[in-house]
């Protein structure tokens, strides 16, 4: 009986610690869900490269506003400071150059070409002049080490910014800072099956971040989470039972788009050739 009780003990002390280590944020749930709630957002743009629109580019960003669709970026920090608008870390995806975007100068990046276009890389001040609160931004903060520098410059530009937008991250790191110094921001954390992926994180990182068990750092307001990697027993229990707001990436065909329309609070999407 003693041992029985112990284990007991032992356990709902387990049960408290998983669920104290994967809570959310709740002060900003109604804001948030008022103004972001049924948002598609375009992925990297409303892109499509066959029409010689190439992801996060200018033409990109500009369809998505003409469709009305908020747009999710991704924003790198280079090696001068600047913000860009890239998502890979390395350059030769999207623009058969070797390097990463960390490793060179706006004015180095300003030479590359998106896949084969007359496009170039832009600066995000010019991407926030575009939009200009025309349509809501999802912001992925792209974190490739242990500096959140790009946090600081990233919020000192939306500072002046007056449209609607929320940022996001797989690094916890970079919602920890904008859980210390900008905590009226809403922000989300990103996460897929990263234990099945080849990256440089250890597993042990890529498991905590997998099954959201670094919320209790970040306090995220949202889940962002791939839709392919659901379900998923963590992302059950912040939705079930923590009425945790949600949205799913990369939704890629119409059934995908449909699946989180029913199921999620925002959808991430891409289209392929044509609109649907």
């Amino acid at each position: 009986m003693f041992l029985l009780k112990n284990l007991f003990i032992g356990l709902l002390v387990f049960a408290l610690l998983i669920v104290y280590m994967l809570f959310p944020r709740t002060a900003n749930r109604k804001k948030l869900l008022n103004r972001f709630k049924g948002t598609h957002f375009a992925h990297r743009g409303y892109h499509c490269i066959e029409n010689g629109v190439p992801e996060n580019s200018i033409p990109a960003f500009e369809n998505a506003i003409a469709n009305g669709y908020g747009i999710e970026l991704d924003v790198h920090l280079t090696k001068d400071q600047r913000l860009v608008v890239f998502h890979d870390d390395t350059l030769d995806r999207i623009c058969g150059k070797d390097g990463t975007v960390e490793a060179h100068t706006a004015t180095e990046l300003s030479t590359c070409r998106l896949s084969g276009t007359k496009e170039k890389i832009p600066l995000f001040e010019d991407v926030l002049s575009l939009v200009d609160g025309k349509v809501p931004l999802l912001i992925e903060l792209k974190i490739p080490g242990r500096s959140t520098a790009i946090c600081c410059h990233v919020q000192e530009m939306l500072a002046h910014y007056k449209g609607d937008y929320m940022v996001q991250s797989f690094n916890t790191m970079g919602l920890v800072w904008y859980r210390l110094h900008a905590p009226k921001v809403l922000r989300g954390q990103l996460s897929s099956r990263l234990t099945k992926d080849d990256l440089k994180e250890s597993f042990f990182l890529r498991f905590l971040v997998e099954n959201l068990l670094l919320n209790f750092l970040g306090r995220p307001d949202f889940i962002s989470y791939k839709l392919k990697d659901l379900p998923k027993y963590s992302v059950r229990f912040l939705i079930s039972f923590l009425h945790t707001p949600t949205a799913v990436w990369t939704l890629q065909t119409p059934e995908a788009l449909q699946k989180g329309i029913c199921k999620f609070d925002m959808q991430i999407f891409e289209k392929h050739s044509e609109i649907y």
